[in-house]
């Protein structure tokens, strides 16, 4: 049978080079929810068992039932009813039944309420994994986002109400944020919440472009200071499907059919208020849209892996001029460079969700045990923003590169098909299709550049990269790591010039110093990986399984990987850097010169 957690070496070499077991550690409070829950992990080695085993699960499911139908979910999409409610194409409505029942649906909630209570680490392999056999199914899947924030900010009650339900399958959510005049900016909200006389909430107004907006349980950012402008006149609150909330419109998408878009009109919907009125925004759904562009950053990962597998298989069957065509020196060269930015992808989303689990480690351990003596409580404080400064810093990181390396990889596979990548005879065009909407949704690009490049520049990238040059790395990549020093240096010497050049020349340049900075991030982890000690051999055909058969070890393939990548973006980020030092500004002044009046038509 097919498995597409086990057909994936560098996920099985990650899940052994990366210190799974000190993450359970910290994510299940030292193993004490073992006390009270027969099914939890007691140790280090079991919580790792079963990550591997609910993945291994994951993974046949994924291959044997839900990618086989993602073909025929594209084609039927969702059909609006004449009752305003939406019936899902058959394959996701099927999928979903083979999820709940395969019991992922609550994969980080808490074991108290049936979930599985695993790493956001464990959480991002498994979207990965779904969406590479279906993207839009990842869209409903990838949601649970919303139990994680019933759990950390509802009330007892609220979340005794909806989280065994979620853990179980039951029922399905949606985050309604955007609307029609408020969608990157969304201190622009409009809908009202309002309170009648004995206190009861309840929604009136528009939503627009709501994923899964047809869902059972939906948390919708509104309006509760009417006098009050701003991200500070919100507030967040839950409510269900019912006769009060109607779906008036279906968006007719480029991709990602089997994912319902909707527009939905709140008719004095009863609601409940999450946590604290006014901190909607600002906290909550802040909070929320970070766990969300992880999300976006794994679902890319997994349409690249799905483009990229179509078009290697192609590239080795099929034959112009009595080879190949992967003897061609170009199609090799984009095959080689597909491959290793999808590498480069899954190391930084990886590390990523490592740092998130860490920093909601520690913090949920200052409050909830923390340490008696002062200097050791003060000193788990430290580590604990530091570690959220750089989840801030990673999250927008891993979204804007995982999503933009999704689309030149869809894009890349379709080229290296020829026409047959064009036509609808090969997948490659439907991951083309779905991987637009990666760099668009929870965040386009630009705005993850913006809120990355503001962390390069208050000095966290500076910090990180001096952790990660701390690691025990081996001797023969010592003049790597040589490189990645001196490309060190000159970031902060174009941050410093960019400083000196305010806000707006930030933001001008803040796309080539993230590059610079994401670029020696990965730089840094893939010397990681080949100085690990988690070895493991991967075979060079995939065909030859005799002992015979040729093989490498991982770690001298990912030392190719790591050389390869550091040589080649070094050259290229030191004319970003010259770029950014010569001071240009023609992007100001010679705006109207060069793009011209609007012409209407």
């Amino acid at each position: 049978m097919a498995n597409f957690y086990t057909d994936n070496s560098d996920i099985q070499f990650l899940m052994k080079h990366m210190d799974l077991g000190e993450i359970a550690r910290v994510i299940e409070e030292d193993f004490t929810f073992a006390r009270e829950h027969d099914y939890a992990p007691a140790t280090a080695d079991e919580a790792v068992r079963n990550y591997d085993m609910v993945l291994s699960a994951l993974g046949q499911l994924s291959a044997d039932f839900i990618a086989p139908r993602a073909e025929d979910t594209d084609r039927v999409g969702n059909t609006l009813n004449e009752d305003g409610s939406v019936t899902y194409a058959p394959g996701i409505v099927q999928s979903l039944e083979k999820l709940a029942k395969a019991q992922v649906m609550g994969f980080t909630l808490p074991h108290r309420f049936g979930g599985l209570n695993f790493p956001n680490l464990v959480y991002s392999i498994a979207t990965e994994i779904v969406s590479r056999a279906d993207a839009s199914l990842m869209n409903i899947f990838g949601l649970q986002g919303i139990a994680e924030t019933i759990d950390s900010f509802a009330s007892e009650e609220i979340k005794e109400q909806y989280l065994p339900d979620f853990a179980d399958g039951k029922i399905t959510g949606a985050m309604v944020l955007t609307e029609p005049d408020a969608g990157s900016d969304l201190q622009a909200v409009k809908l009202r919440a309002f309170q009648d006389d004995d206190g009861n909430w309840f929604l009136h107004g528009v939503k627009r472009f709501i994923t899964n907006g047809c869902g059972d349980v939906l948390l919708v950012l509104a309006r509760s200071e009417h006098d009050r402008k701003g991200g500070l006149g919100l507030s967040l609150y839950v409510c269900e499907r019912g006769p009060t909330v109607k779906i008036r419109r279906l968006e007719d998408k480029l991709g990602i059919h089997g994912s319902p878009t909707c527009e939905i009109f709140f008719d004095n919907t009863p609601c409940q208020l999450i946590g604290e009125r006014q901190r909607g925004l600002v906290t909550y759904v802040m909070s929320l849209m970070n766990g969300a562009r992880i999300g976006i950053a794994a679902q890319s990962q997994g349409i690249a892996e799905a483009a990229y597998r179509v078009a290697r298989d192609y590239a080795a069957s099929r034959k112009q001029y009595e080879t190949a065509i992967e003897n061609f020196p170009a199609v090799r060269e984009m095959m080689m460079e597909m491959k290793i930015q999808l590498e480069a992808g899954r190391a930084l989303l990886y590390e990523t969700s490592r740092v998130v689990d860490v920093a909601m480690g520690y913090s949920r351990q200052l409050e909830k045990n923390p340490p008696k003596d002062k200097a050791e409580k003060r000193q788990l404080k430290n580590t604990s923003k530091k570690y959220e400064r750089f989840a801030t810093m990673l999250t927008p990181m891993s979204k804007y590169y995982g999503s933009e390396m999704c689309n030149r990889v869809a894009y890349d596979s379709i080229q290296v098909l020829g026409g047959s990548g064009y036509m609808r005879d090969y997948a490659v065009e439907r991951h083309a299709r779905d991987a637009r909407i990666t760099t668009i949704y929870e965040g386009t690009t630009q705005l993850q550049v913006v809120a990355a490049v503001r962390s390069v520049c208050s000095g966290r990238a500076e910090k990180y990269l001096a952790e990660l040059a701390e690691r025990d790395y081996d001797a023969e990549l010592k003049d790597l790591l040589v490189e990645l020093e001196k490309g060190t240096q000159k970031l902060n010497t174009a941050i410093s010039f960019v400083k000196e050049n305010g806000n707006e020349y930030m933001d001008l340049y803040g796309r080539s110093l993230v590059d610079i900075a994401i670029d020696l991030i990965v730089g840094y982890l893939f010397c990681d990986q080949a100085s690990t000690k988690c070895d493991m051999s991967v075979p060079l055909t995939a065909e030859d399984t005799s002992e015979q058969a040729q093989s490498i070890s991982m770690k001298q393939r990912k030392a190719k990987i790591a050389r390869r990548f550091i040589q080649r973006n070094a050259s290229k980020n030191n004319c970003l850097v010259e770029q950014i030092l010569s001071g240009d500004k023609s992007t100001f002044s010679e705006y109207q010169s060069v793009v011209g009046p609007v012409i209407s038509e």
